[in-house]
């Protein structure tokens, strides 16, 4: 093995200790196109006065809401999101340094500036920076892709309360109570008489309480079961509170089919499946974004699974922002409800919404498949279906629906009453009487207009931009910023988060252009 001679091994000059004699400048340590500079630059070109509001004045002096707010925001555009984690960078990060002019808020600093000097404001201040991408020529706003996702809540996802349980627990106090009433009627009925409830469809604290006493009253001095009487003293002990119980985590629902007792704004859905194919039932937030060019004009939270039960909400949140809306919005065919199209077609929005099969009908099994309601004749004169059998489908009524929002549809339904001992009865339909279809005349109407934008050659290119547009930047928000889980707990915190994220994607997306 040939020796090295060390003698000519030259280092470069390493003197930690060394005293300089003109320190070095941060300023000259960051790099001229570097993200911190566009937030600089960018927050200090917004108009902050809402946000100064927040301050009272008096007392100790306060860290200026400019420089919180770049810290912020940079914190989030580097993945960093604990207040802790952005208290420590500003020690030892040159960006937060330069940024915080070498100021060191604390984290409990940090967390007070997010939740509640933002509460409020942090929406104003992102549609600021939304029109200067406008003004600049980077986004038009003319045309929107909206799609949502949802974000685990930062709650226990064991401690849940389900709209289902308590209406079922209410049935059983209903019937027990029920039950009662009748063996008191056997055994004092003259007491009882004129008494009787009217209300036994309708359960809550106060009249259980009144029924129970009334029971009690007629039952008194008379020979009953030792275990009615027991049943009677626990009922009167447990039964109000319990019922109070519920009318209070009734309302904390507020039409919902759940949510979380640490976190009782969460909803419990069921998540996409994980690695190992497993679906997952989570506390978490309906978070819907409308994109242009990969950036995010507008942000909403919902409680709701359900994407179409967020478009209108979405929309009137972006004609708050920009007092217009977009011409045109394209989602894909979560949104494809009779309300949506209803409200995007009277506010002049060009609906490009795929409604639940419209890839589906393109094919031609679809369209060849004569036991389709759409595919079978109709008489419009004397209004009835012919089946593939020749055989009539008679009106036979109309049925009224309302979804989560509360919107009413209404439902025409035909029947036919000459299946039985039809040949082809099991290919036409599974049930055991006779055919029946259902058929909504404005959804019908609405889906044609929207099949004739989706299949037109704008709405092919729209359909093909839409999953590189508003999909890319969900993939970037959880894979790359790997955000995947709130960290504060409410609607309203949680709102201040997401916005804290759409504003630094914004500004990433920026810094990437220049």
């Amino acid at each position: 093995m040939q020796k090295i001679d060390r003698s000519k091994v030259i280092f470069k000059d390493y003197s930690p200790n060394q005293i300089l004699l003109l320190p070095p400048s941060l300023e000259e340590m960051i790099d001229p196109n570097h993200p911190v500079r566009i937030v600089n630059q960018v927050v200090d070109s917004l108009d902050l006065n809402s946000l100064l509001k927040k301050y009272k004045g008096g007392g100790t002096t306060s860290y200026h809401p400019k420089m919180m707010l770049k810290i912020m925001v940079f914190g989030y555009l580097s993945n960093i999101y604990s207040s802790r984690k952005i208290a420590q960078a500003l020690h030892r990060d040159i960006y937060f340094m330069w940024l915080s002019a070498m100021s060191y808020p604390d984290h409990n600093t940090l967390n007070r500036f997010r939740s509640e000097r933002l509460n409020g404001v942090l929406k104003e201040i992102f549609t600021q920076v939304v029109m200067l991408l406008v003004d600049s020529g980077v986004i038009s706003m003319n045309e929107v892709f909206l799609d949502g996702t949802k974000i685990e809540a930062n709650a226990n996802r064991y401690t849940f309360v389900w709209a289902r349980s308590i209406k079922t627990n209410k049935e059983k106090i209903k019937k027990q109570i029920k039950e009662l009433w009748s063996y008191a009627e056997s055994v004092a009925k003259d007491e009882l008489e004129n008494n009787e409830p009217d209300y036994f469809e309708k359960i809550d604290e106060q009249q259980v309480k009144k029924t129970i006493e009334t029971i009690d009253r007629a039952l008194q001095g008379k020979d009953i079961n030792n275990k009615v009487k027991a049943k009677i003293s626990r009922v009167r002990k447990k039964w109000p509170e319990i019922l109070k119980k519920y009318e209070a985590q009734e309302r904390l629902l507020e039409g919902r089919n759940s949510y979380s007792k640490t976190d009782p704004d969460a909803t419990f859905f069921r998540m996409k499946e994980d690695h190992l194919g497993n679906g997952q039932l989570k506390p978490a937030y309906n978070v819907q974004i409308s994109t242009e060019n990969q950036f995010i004009i507008g942000y909403t939270e919902h409680r709701l699974a359900a994407d179409s039960t967020a478009l209108k909400d979405h929309m009137e949140s972006l004609r708050h922002q920009y007092h217009r809306l977009p011409q045109a919005v394209v989602t894909d065919s979560g949104y494809g409800s009779e309300e949506n199209y209803e409200y995007l077609e009277n506010n002049h929005v060009e609906a490009y919404v795929k409604y639940n099969y419209f890839h589906k009908e393109q094919s031609k099994k679809w369209k060849e498949d004569p036991y389709r309601s759409d595919n079978m004749r109709y008489n419009q004169k004397e209004d009835f279906y012919l089946c593939p059998q020749g055989k009539r489908l008679i009106f036979n009524g109309e049925v009224r629906k309302t979804n989560d929002n509360g919107y009413e549809q209404t439902i025409r339904v035909y029947q036919s009453h000459e299946c039985k001992g039809c040949p082809v009865k099991n290919l036409c339909h599974k049930a055991k009487g006779d055919k029946r279809i259902e058929i909504n005349r404005r959804l019908q109407e609405y889906r044609r207009k929207a099949r004739e934008r989706l299949i037109s050659e704008k709405g092919i290119e729209y359909r093909r931009r839409r999953p590189a547009d508003v999909e890319a930047v969900f993939g970037i928000i959880k894979q790359n910023k790997n955000y995947r889980k709130f960290l504060t707990r409410g609607l309203e915190k949680t709102q201040i988060e997401f916005g804290l994220i759409a504003l630094s994607h914004n500004l990433s997306k920026l810094a990437a252009k220049n």
